[in-house]
């Protein structure tokens, strides 16, 4: 049964429930986990609205306010808080019930998604579902989707981990499916981060070693083959290990030579926030993709490290939460706090990577941050989730019953 959404009952899970001698029982829900998300979401605001309020400068843009993406951004915050609410009102053990029908719901999605008149078409990608105020993007909800289902399949077939047959090939056969129709939109970033959940859910589950660096080396080989068989994706290759080149610089080492001049400009300690000169229409999706550039320059090296250090504690306390809940006996939930710490860590590394330079580029948002009103919704609900596992992880060890 759900629990009851009431503010006295939020007061006392998020205040402490207090014992019959007056003193403050163990904490309902983890606080500081909850405060480093909204610090996250807080950042985030900020620079999204400091990397986008010049964009209607630009004619393309010319109908927009300053202030367009600051009130969309605020939308989705808040609609993910009420769907975050309403996650964590609902117990893990449903969640495992429901883990298959939501994996295929996300496959219909991804459908829904290629079908002309059905998906819209932004940038030459097909990705995104009109749902009046709200574009919802298939893809991020997959990722979600991706870690209970992951976490699900890992439990069932637990005695089978160690078979490629029974254990590894059923789970394979569907991230293919994903695979296919996210490539067909395209959106190979998305590919490659639900491949790494479900991989290290999987790994985490116990799959046999031998079988994961199989896996892992098949996974190499096609990641190549996808690369070199596409044009726009060697081109990207290229540029990224040649930004500054002369054929680079205008085409497709644009962004990346842009990121980092961003980079070059903040120093330490930056230009000052809202100082950008790059987001005045030099570097592109720069209140998306390439937020943390504009806050590289804005804020310096410094603002850089507080991300860093953020993401970080988040990843850290996702699998604390995670292990404590595999030592409760209670293996879905989890694996499900783990596979939310890969899907965070894992994204905010690609992303930060892109935009250093270190790896290519690749339509990834920084979560938690960047704009993007998907990605801003199954974040929090992503949080809400991790939040509702070590509710349960503290009740049970305060020996009460779920």
């Amino acid at each position: 049964m759900l629990n009851r959404l009431s503010l006295p009952g939020l007061m006392t899970a998020i205040g402490g429930a207090r014992t019959g001698r007056g003193t403050t029982d163990t904490r309902e829900v983890d606080v500081g986990l909850l405060l480093v998300g909204v610090a996250l979401l807080a950042y985030g605001l900020v620079m999204v609205y400091s990397a986008s309020v010049a964009l209607p400068d630009s004619p393309r843009f010319a109908n927009f306010r300053s202030t367009h993406y600051l009130t969309r951004h605020l939308f989705a915050l808040v609609l993910g808080g009420i769907a975050g609410l309403l996650v964590f009102s609902v117990p893990m053990k449903k969640w495992q019930d429901w883990a298959p029908l939501v994996f295929v719901l996300g496959l219909v999605m991804l459908v829904a998604v290629l079908i002309p008149g059905l998906g819209k078409v932004v940038y030459g990608a097909r990705r995104w579902l009109p749902l009046g105020p709200l574009n919802l993007q298939p893809s991020e909800v997959m990722k979600l989707f991706a870690v209970l289902y992951a976490a699900d399949y890992t439990v069932r077939k637990q005695d089978w981990m160690h078979r490629f047959s029974k254990g590894f090939a059923p789970m394979a056969g569907a991230m293919c499916l994903v695979g296919m129709l996210l490539l067909l939109e395209p959106d190979l970033g998305a590919f490659v981060v639900i491949v790494t959940i479900a991989m290290g859910v999987l790994f985490l589950g116990g799959v046999n070693l031998r079988l994961a660096m199989g896996i892992l080396l098949m996974l190499a080989v096609t990641f190549c083959i996808l690369i070199w068989t596409s044009e726009y994706r060697r081109a990207r290759i290229f540029a990224y290990l040649d930004p500054f080149d002369p054929a680079n610089a205008l085409g497709r080492g644009y962004q990346l030579s842009h990121s980092l001049i961003a980079f070059g400009r903040g120093e330490l300690f930056g230009v000052g926030l809202g100082g950008s000169v790059e987001k005045l229409h030099y570097l592109p999706e720069a209140h998306t993709d390439f937020l943390l550039a504009v806050i590289g320059e804005e804020l310096g090296l410094a603002g850089v490290l507080v991300a860093i250090g953020l993401f970080f504690w988040f990843t850290r306390r996702a699998f604390e939460i995670g292990r404590q809940a595999i030592a409760l006996e209670r293996s879905f939930a989890g694996l499900v706090a783990q596979g939310i710490a890969i899907w965070i860590g894992a994204q905010s590394f690609f992303n930060m990577g892109v935009n250093l330079g270190l790896l290519p580029t690749k339509g990834l948002t920084l979560p938690f941050m960047s704009y993007g009103g998907s990605g801003i919704l199954v974040n929090i609900i992503a949080l809400a989730l991790l939040l509702r596992v070590d509710h349960e992880n503290r009740r049970l060890m305060r020996g009460a019953r779920l």
